[in-house]
């Protein structure tokens, strides 16, 4: 049924893994199949995992179309389109569709989903329809599973994991995965390393490591501190995971400044550096050691220690 009061299209904006996007809002808020602890839009007020019909594709197309139109007209660019509703968008029964018809404005579609449906053929299928889809993987654990993204009662993670697996296989597209870490939820090497373990059986281009940037839903929530975040990069890093960080603002995250102090902290917000490659940097750049102290100095930047070697990386604002 459609909802008049709801803007479907929205954008563009700047995403820190689909450069400019233009979001799609194919839910009405909050429908979704998991409650997450961090969700920044609250708890789940619709809870189900039943397929409906939220908005016509047709009206989908005309919102998505002007909002096209006014971007050309003040010569904004968009590289995609992109669901990323305030729910999950795969409970839309209409999404394979959506995808095809929206496909003939020769931009790119990209979905971001909590994965919870594709144990299901037909949710996979649509999915494929895609050029580029995110696939979140919070836990390996079922109990930290439970606990983190409180999933409706009838799912269950192993038919869930094995959805993502396969839809890893028959997927053309630019597959990625998503981990919010969550301190003293799923930050412990234990599952650090089983989720990585999972991940490097996948079909897939890239792995992002998260933490909360906005107000979670639950005020106990906190984001997985620095070493924990650090550690989590290098275990991916060893199991042969392309990994990167989504730990900051997204309109700052990737500027190119020619500023050094400005540039290390925009690489150290989305890899950490080890010594020597900060050094390295520092030459190329013309400076000295005396801008990592003074970033130090500042609490712009952190030290951490893995395996015996130093690395830098952006201080997260608490």
């Amino acid at each position: 049924m459609t909802n008049k009061t709801k803007m479907i299209a929205f954008g563009p904006v700047p995403s820190r893994r689909l450069g400019q996007s233009l979001g799609i809002n194919n839910i009405p808020p909050k429908t979704c199949s998991y409650s997450c602890i961090y969700c920044q839009i609250g708890r789940t007020l619709n809870m189900n995992v039943n397929k409906q019909v939220f908005y016509e594709p047709k009206e989908i197309l005309e919102e998505v179309k002007n909002k096209v139109k006014e971007s050309k007209i003040k010569d904004e660019s968009i590289d995609y389109l992109a669901f990323v509703p305030d729910g999950e968008p795969t409970l839309d029964i209409n999404l394979g569709e959506e995808i095809e018809i929206l496909s003939s404005l020769g931009i790119k579609i990209a979905v971001i989903t909590n994965s919870s449906l594709l144990w299901k053929k037909e949710v996979r299928d649509k999915l494929c329809k895609a050029d580029w889809v995110s696939v979140k993987i919070d836990a390996i654990n079922k109990d930290i599973w439970k606990k983190i993204d409180r999933p409706y009662k009838s799912l269950k993670l192993d038919r869930i994991l094995d959805g993502i697996s396969k839809f890893s296989r028959a997927f053309d597209g630019d597959l990625v995965t998503e981990t919010m870490l969550i301190k003293d939820v799923n930050d412990s090497e234990k599952e650090l390393e089983a989720i990585a373990d999972f991940i490097s059986g996948l079909n897939h281009k890239k792995s992002y490591i998260s933490i909360p940037i906005r107000p979670p839903t639950e005020k106990w929530v906190k984001p997985a501190d620095e070493q924990e975040i650090n550690t989590a990069y290098q275990i991916f890093k060893e199991k042969e995971i392309d990994v990167e960080y989504l730990i900051d603002y997204e309109g700052n995250s990737f500027a190119f400044t020619k500023n050094v102090e400005e540039d290390l902290l925009s690489i150290t917000s989305v890899h950490p550096m080890r010594r020597e490659g900060v050094e390295v940097f520092l030459q190329k750049a013309n400076a000295n050691w005396e801008v990592i102290k003074k970033l130090l100095g500042e609490n712009k930047l952190i030290k951490l220690q893995y395996h015996g070697k130093d690395f830098y990386m952006k201080k997260i604002r608490n």
